[in-house]
């Protein structure tokens, strides 16, 4: 027999006592468990849940939320029946340009991943 042959029908025994072993189950319950209980270990941050939100849903959020404040103080500075409706497209403007900066955010973020 050659020596690859040998090699061979070596890591095959092992891989059928492998497949064999009744403790297989039981380690990898016991390590999800582990991982389990270290997360749950883990303290709970509205800072770091809101940093994990990607910029494209978090930088319209922001336009929106200027948008609305926009739209209730624009009829008190510019007495016309139009200020409202000029709030509501200006809530919509910021909205799509926030989509725009989000996106670019993010694709910026997946550049920097990707370059270390």
């Amino acid at each position: 027999m050659s020596n690859q042959e040998q090699e061979r029908l070596r890591k095959l025994r092992e891989q059928q006592l492998q497949s064999r072993d009744p403790l297989i189950k039981q380690r990898k319950f016991q390590r999800n468990m582990s991982v389990k209980e270290t997360r749950m270990r883990k303290s709970f941050s509205l800072v770091k849940a809101w940093g994990d939100i990607p910029h494209i849903i978090k930088v319209p959020f922001y336009g929106l939320l200027l948008g609305i404040a926009i739209t209730i103080l624009l009829p008190s500075l510019w007495v016309s029946p139009y200020a409202t409706i000029a709030g509501a497209g200006m809530t919509l403007i910021l909205i799509v340009f926030g989509l725009t900066l989000g996106n670019a955010l993010d694709t910026r973020d997946k550049i920097k991943d990707n370059i270390k």
